[in-house]
């Protein structure tokens, strides 16, 4: 019930001119039993992507796809120790730090815990990267699905502006990765964009924060139904995120692929 993308598509999104293709895989397949090696079968997969990809001049995002869990238990909690998320990261790393074209993303939207728990499991993952000896870029999302919209605010309680400032990457090689939809919610679930200006409009605090803080940022989801509004308001966030490219890194669209 999941495939990985093939030769086809990697030579089909860079004749687009796309040049990062981020890879959104299970926690569960690769480690199943928590610090513990990694299913033999699954790295293969993950290997032979990231060498076809990589070979050819693309860069790949490794994405962990859990919501900062492991079989249903947060990161931080005691069934998932920071140890484990860091021991995972361990071993992935080693994996690949001799390739500089890949880029490790801690996590896939962290949810629905305290944003301090969320920076405790991401600085061990970072410490335990940079302990492998890697000097790979690592992408670091905030809690509340990492939503740029809601980046200053503490609905979802300390807000990401002031915890995730408390990131300690030993290798000065980070990037912190937002994501933001263009529906009345942000959630991407809605064919309707609420205005053709909303993706710049929810992009500007983010922003500002970045640069009065000496960071660099990355949109790594966003998306828009096809409709005028909505094509509209993507190309103008993605004029928005290039006319700021002193702090924003770039940009992945979600989703493409052979089952999409």
């Amino acid at each position: 019930d999941y495939i990985y993308p093939g030769t086809t598509s990697v030579a089909y999104f860079k004749s687009k001119g796309m040049n990062l293709m981020r890879l959104p895989f299970l926690w569960e397949r690769l480690q199943p039993s928590l610090d513990q090696p990694f299913d033999a079968a699954e790295l293969a997969r993950l290997t032979d992507f990231v060498a076809q990809a990589t070979t050819g001049g693309s860069t790949v995002l490794l994405d962990p796809h859990n919501y900062a869990r492991y079989r249903g238990n947060l990161i931080g909690s005691s069934a998932v120790p920071n140890a484990a998320f860091a021991d995972f990261w361990s071993r992935l790393a080693t994996q690949f730090k001799s390739n500089g074209k890949v880029v490790f993303g801690l996590m896939n939207e962290p949810n629905t815990m305290p944003t301090e728990q969320w920076l405790s499991g991401a600085n061990a993952a970072l410490a335990a990267i940079r302990a492998t000896g890697a000097a790979n870029v690592v992408f670091v999302p905030g809690n509340a699905w990492t939503g740029a919209h809601s980046w200053t605010e503490s609905g979802y309680g300390t807000s990401n502006a002031v915890v995730m400032k408390g990131i300690v990457d030993p290798g000065h090689n980070m990037v912190f990765e937002v994501h933001q939809y263009l529906d009345a919610d942000s959630s991407g679930t809605s064919p309707n964009c609420v205005s053709t200006t909303i993706g710049v409009e929810r992009l500007q605090a983010f922003t500002a924060w970045l640069r009065s803080n000496g960071y660099r940022g990355f949109l790594g989801e966003f998306a828009g139904a096809s409709n005028a509004t909505c094509n509209q308001a993507v190309a103008n966030m993605l004029t928005y995120v290039g006319n700021n490219a002193d702090v924003w890194s770039g940009w992945t669209w979600w989703a493409a692929g052979p089952w999409w």
